[in-house]
């Protein structure tokens, strides 16, 4: 069934919107939150939690990409409960290492308009990637957005997992280079 047509039915409020949203994303949103909290319990409640925000935001929301809208959703509300996990203990995992590389092009900031800052941030980023090549952008969105490992993201493309980890070192020192050259560290 096409994105519209789910749509369509979580206007008409009809209970197979979930169902088929289920369906056609089901696979990808238990991924992307396993990929977060490496607890398969944990990913099914953070999925389910998307879905329920889901139903309670289509209406009035009309995305226009539903694969996106729902993994974003379920991306927030995995990352909300790895927060939640974290600061009653200190983990690992994919969550970790991914921060963990990106934390070298980033520069922290504790002041009041920490806010403001990251949203500047995050359209900054988002100019950097679109001068990539289209490649690159995915793997680097595949690995930073949605968290799967290198040797996932190679499965994906065919490629081999050195090969992949080569792209993500060179896009990384490219934002670094990016982000300093706009003088955001």
């Amino acid at each position: 069934m096409e994105d519209t047509e789910i749509i369509e039915l979580f206007w008409q409020r009809r209970p197979e919107a979930l169902e088929q949203a289920g369906r056609k994303y089901g696979k990808l949103c238990t991924r992307v939150a396993k990929n977060i909290l490496s607890s398969p319990e944990d990913a099914e409640e953070c999925v389910n939690d998307a879905y329920l925000t889901l139903w309670n935001t289509i209406p009035p929301e009309r995305p226009k990409a539903l694969g996106a809208y729902i993994t974003t959703l379920v991306r927030n509300a995995s990352l909300s409960r790895y927060r939640a996990m974290r600061s009653k203990k200190r983990g690992g995992g994919q969550t970790e290492a991914a921060l963990d590389e990106l934390s070298e092009c980033l520069a922290g900031s504790s002041d009041v308009a920490r806010d403001f800052e990251a949203k500047a941030l995050r359209q900054e980023i988002d100019r950097f990637l679109f001068t990539l090549s289209k490649d690159d952008r995915i793997i680097f969105l595949y690995r930073y957005w949605m968290l799967l490992s290198a040797p996932e993201i190679a499965e994906k493309f065919g490629w081999s997992t050195s090969k992949i980890g080569s792209s993500l070192y060179r896009t990384r020192s490219k934002l670094k280079a990016h982000l300093t050259k706009e003088e955001w560290i």
